[in-house]
């Protein structure tokens, strides 16, 4: 009698195999929304060019292949990029040619009130990029190691003070000695000596109208001369006082901000 066959047992059917493809599913989703969530920590701007970038991807915001990405707000008209704003290069030249007029009109008036001292070489008027720098040796300003003005110069620097009160440019009052010590209970170096002699000079100024807002003092001492201090005459030249009457205004402060992204 033939051996009976037993039935072969069906294969068992796995119905859970979609759970491994929906895992793969999520697992990505979760890895997208990661690299998403750091770029948009690290820089926001990395973050919203590859969001417009999806965005366009997908939507085909464009309409045509190779087309610049247009971020379009639904409900208005796109937005097109706003121009970089650029000084007015023609403006800048004539307020620029204005100020040099007015420069060229002060250094005319005080070379006329200081004509003397002038002919005399005790004073100089010197052109710079900034501006005018009058050079007055300080002999005919002050005593030797003294810093208030004799009577003579007062008159002298009265008339500049005048020209300089008409006009809206800052000053800065330079004081310079030779390299000659001087230790004194009221000047124990150059230092003291050139910074009180500006200071003399700042005060007249102010006193004959220029407002206090446009001076400034400032003593060198001996750090800057003109000449070598191993002559008489070239220590004569080193002792001076120097004005510079400044064409370039101080602009508006600016804060620096860190930038976005910047830093760990």
């Amino acid at each position: 009698m033939a051996r009976r066959r037993r039935p072969r047992e069906e294969e068992h059917e796995n119905h859970e195999r979609w759970l491994v493809s929906y895992a793969d599913f999520i697992t990505l989703l979760f890895a997208f929304f990661v690299v998403m969530y750091a770029l948009s920590s690290i820089n926001e701007g990395k973050y919203k060019v590859l969001s417009n970038s999806l965005t366009n991807a997908f939507h085909n915001a464009t309409g045509q292949v190779g087309a610049q990405p247009v971020l379009v707000t639904q409900g208005s008209p796109p937005i097109p990029p706003k121009p970089v704003g650029k000084p007015d290069k023609v403006a800048e030249p004539k307020k620029k040619n204005e100020q040099r007029e007015k420069m060229k009109n002060v250094a005319q008036d005080i070379m006329a009130a200081l004509q003397p001292l002038v002919a005399q070489g005790k004073v100089r008027l010197l052109e710079t990029s900034r501006g005018v720098t009058i050079e007055i040796n300080d002999s005919v300003l002050f005593p030797a190691g003294q810093a208030k003005l004799q009577p003579a110069s007062i008159s002298a620097m009265g008339a500049i003070a005048e020209v300089l009160a008409r006009t809206d440019f800052p000053i800065t009052i330079e004081g310079h000695t030779d390299n000659v010590p001087i230790a004194t209970p009221q000047f124990p170096s150059n230092w003291e000596l050139s910074a009180l002699r500006a200071t003399s000079v700042l005060r007249l100024f102010n006193d004959a109208g220029v407002g206090a807002e446009r001076l400034t003092a400032i003593g060198y001492g001996e750090t800057r001369p003109l000449e070598t201090n191993t002559t008489a005459d070239g220590r004569a030249r080193n002792r001076r006082v120097s004005i510079l009457i400044d064409s370039n205004r101080p602009e508006e402060p600016t804060e620096v901000r860190e930038t976005p992204g910047a830093g760990g």
